[in-house]
C-alpha cells in the first residue's frame, strides 16, 4: 500500500497536470516492469498537502486564498487525501482559530463546491493534456536518468536529488527577491502598516522538561531486562544482518524502548549517517541578474575582503529536531554567490555541536534557521556554548518561522538580527556584513 506525498503550490495548472502525470506514469512503470496480477496495483494512491513554502509573513490573510487555490488544485488533481496548512504558519505554529479556517477551507471544497463529485474533470482540455503529456515525458527522462545512475538509492546517498530541488528553490527565491516573480505582499502590493496577527505562544523549554520527565517515568516502570534484551537483539540483527529490523523495533517500543535507544541500538553497528552538505553555486546570481542591489552587495563584500585580508564567514545551522533545510540551503546559496565564505552544519546538531564547528571553522556569524518553534531553547543554549568555548564575539543570527513577539527575547538573550520569511537576500547579506563589520571594529577599541 504504497502512498505518495505531494506538496502543491500556487501554478494551478501545473499542479493538477502534474498528478495526473505522476498517475499516468506509475500505472505505465508497474505494468512495464512488474506485469502485477491485480489491476489495482497500477492505481498510484497519493495525499497532498498545501505549499508550507507560499505562506507568507508579510499581510498573511492572502495565506487564506493561496491556501483555497492549493487544495483546489490538489482536488481537481484527483488527491485521495489532503492537509490545508493555515495561514499563520510563516509566522508561527498555527491557532485553533487559523487551523480551523485551514480545516474548513477543505470541509467547504467537499461539500459546497462540487468539485470532488466529478472524476478528472480538466480530462480533454487542450491546455491540461498537452501540459500533462509534457510533464509525464520530462519526468520519465528523470526517471531513466537515475535509474542509470544505479538506482534512486544511489542518488539519495550522492544527494543529487536534494542538489536539484535547491538549485530550483535557489533561482526561485532569486526571481522572487529581484522582483521578476510577483508574491503579493511581499514584492507588490504590500501594505503600508503590517497588521499584529495573533500567534500561538509554546513554552519550548517547559515541553522539553515536561517530555524529559515523561521518558524518565516509563523508563522507571518498565521492565528493564526485557527492554535491555530487545535492545541487545536489535544491535545483533544490525551486526548479523540475520533477522527483521523492523518487527524488532515493533518489539522494543512494545517494551516502551524509546526512539533514542532503538537508534543507538542500531548505531552502535551502522554508525550514523550525514548527508551530504555540497551546495549549488551561481545559480542564485545568475537568475537574479546583474542589478545595483545585487552588485553593490558583492562589492561591499570585496571591501571587507580587501581591508580584513578573508571573505566574511558564516556557519549555516540547523539543531534540534527541525529538519527543514530547504530555506538554510538557498541561504547558503545566495550569500556564497555573493561572495561570503559559507560553512554549512549537519542536520538535528546540538547547540554544542554547532559552537564547536563555528569555532573550528573561525566564522565571523552563525545562521540558525529555525522552523520548529525551538528557538528560544536552543539560540540561549548556542551562545552560552559560544561563551563558553571562549568566542563571544561570534555574531549569532536567526531566520525562519520566528514569532514577532519573540524577537525581544532573542535580542535580550545575545541574538544581533533576525530575519523573518520574505526577507530579501541581497539586503540581509549587507546588514549581516555590517554586524559583522561593528562587531570587528568594536573588538579592536576593546584590544
Amino acid at each position: 500500500r504504497l502512498s505518495f506525498f505531494w506538496g502543491i503550490g500556487m501554478n494551478f495548472y501545473m499542479e493538477i497536470a502534474k498528478l495526473r502525470a505522476g498517475r499516468r506514469l506509475w500505472a505505465h512503470l508497474i505494468e512495464k516492469m512488474f506485469k502485477p496480477k491485480d489491476p489495482k496495483s497500477l492505481l498510484l494512491r497519493a495525499h497532498c498537502q498545501t505549499s508550507g513554502w507560499s505562506l507568507t509573513e508579510q499581510d498573511p490573510f492572502n495565506n487564506v486564498i493561496r491556501t483555497t487555490i492549493e487544495a483546489m488544485a490538489a482536488v481537481f488533481g484527483g488527491t485521495q487525501s489532503l492537509h490545508t496548512n493555515s495561514f499563520d504558519e510563516a509566522l508561527g505554529l498555527p491557532t485553533v482559530k487559523s487551523a480551523r479556517i485551514a480545516r474548513n477551507t477543505q470541509i467547504i471544497i467537499q461539500e459546497e463546491s462540487g468539485i470532488p463529485k466529478v472524476a478528472d474533470p480538466w480530462g480533454g482540455s487542450y491546455l491540461m493534456e498537452c501540459l500533462t503529456n509534457d510533464v509525464y515525458e520530462a519526468a520519465l527522462k528523470l526517471v531513466e536518468e537515475i535509474e542509470e545512475m544505479g538506482g534512486m538509492a544511489k542518488a539519495v546517498a550522492e544527494g543529487i536529488p536534494k542538489l536539484r530541488i535547491e538549485e530550483c528553490a535557489a533561482r526561485r527565491q532569486a526571481r522572487i527577491d529581484s522582483g521578476s516573480e510577483v508574491i503579493v505582499g511581499v514584492n507588490k502590493h504590500q501594505l503600508e502598516k503590517e497588521e499584529t496577527v495573533e500567534v500561538l505562544a509554546i513554552d519550548n523549554t517547559s515541553v522539553r522538561s515536561k517530555q524529559i520527565e515523561k521518558i524518565n517515568k516509563v523508563k522507571a516502570s518498565r521492565d528493564q531486562a526485557a527492554a535491555q534484551q530487545c535492545l541487545a537483539a536489535l544491535t545483533q540483527c544490525a551486526a548479523t544482518g540475520e533477522g527483521n529490523l523492523l518487527a524488532l523495533a515493533v518489539e522494543a517500543a512494545r517494551s516502551r524502548c524509546t526512539v533514542g535507544e532503538i537508534t543507538d541500538a542500531m548505531k552502535k553497528v551502522f554508525g550514523e549517517h550525514k548527508a551530504s552538505d555540497r551546495m549549488v553555486s551561481g545559480a542564485y546570481r545568475q537568475e537574479f541578474g546583474e542589478s545595483d542591489e545585487i552588485l553593490h552587495a558583492i562589492n561591499s563584500v570585496n571591501k571587507f575582503m580587501d581591508r580584513e585580508g578573508r571573505r566574511p564567514r558564516i556557519l549555516v545551522a540547523k539543531m534540534g529536531q527541525d529538519g527543514h533545510d530547504r530555506g538554510a540551503k538557498v541561504i547558503a546559496t545566495g550569500f556564497a554567490d555573493i561572495g561570503f565564505d559559507v560553512d554549512i552544519g549537519p542536520l538535528f546538531q546540538t547547540p554544542r555541536e554547532v559552537a564547536q564547528q563555528a569555532v573550528d571553522a573561525d566564522v565571523h556569524c552563525v545562521g540558525v534557521s529555525t522552523l520548529a518553534a525551538g528557538h528560544k531553547t536552543l539560540v540561549p543554549e548556542l551562545i552560552k556554548e559560544l561563551n563558553a568555548l571562549g568566542r563571544p564575539d561570534i555574531l549569532v543570527i536567526c531566520g525562519g518561522v520566528i514569532p514577532p513577539q519573540d524577537y525581544d527575547f532573542l535580542y535580550e538573550a545575545g541574538v544581533t538580527n533576525v530575519f523573518g520569511p520574505g526577507t530579501r537576500i541581497p539586503k540581509a547579506a549587507v546588514q549581516v556584513l555590517d554586524d559583522i563589520e561593528k562587531c570587528l571594529e568594536k573588538r579592536q577599541q576593546s584590544m
